[in-house]
């Protein structure tokens, strides 16, 4: 995952202030998600928090100020999230990726599943840097 925030921030080191984003306060979306690690490709359970654009990670659901995420994934430099049942043969499974990085999770349920792909496909496209407000046309502004 560490490559992936590399590939869409352009940075080396995870920034620690997470962009001031109060991930332990009114989420978006939470649960539990099982995700591979990206390095060693064992799967591991953990609990996620979607928040203004951002997918944190922790190793418990007990976040508070103080936790510290084991990672996070801007959506904005996300291309899609689907459903990726057949690529990896699991249930529930389902995709995230970017122009160069796909990653994996998987839900506790088809419901689950589909409540994530959802909520993440929505920031996705609130978060999107392709286009910003300057670059929206009111076509009705004429009338």
């Amino acid at each position: 995952m560490a490559s992936l925030w590399r590939a869409a921030t352009g940075q080396t080191e995870k920034p620690n202030d997470y962009d001031g984003v109060e991930f332990w306060l009114n989420p978006e979306r939470t649960g539990w998600l099982t995700k591979q690690g990206e390095y060693i490709k064992t799967w591991r359970r953990r609990w996620f928090v979607l928040k203004q654009g951002k997918l944190f990670w922790f190793k418990d659901s007990t976040v508070t100020r103080g936790s510290s995420p084991r990672g996070v994934i801007p959506v904005a430099s996300c291309l899609t999230v689907k459903g990726a049942e057949d690529v990896l043969n699991k249930q529930y499974a389902f995709e995230l990726s970017t122009r160069s990085d796909t990653m994996y999770f998987i839900a506790d349920s088809e419901k689950e599943k589909e409540d994530w792909i959802n909520s993440i496909g929505r920031s996705i496209v609130q978060h999107s840097r392709s286009v910003t407000d300057s670059e929206v046309v009111d076509y009705d502004s004429n009338k």
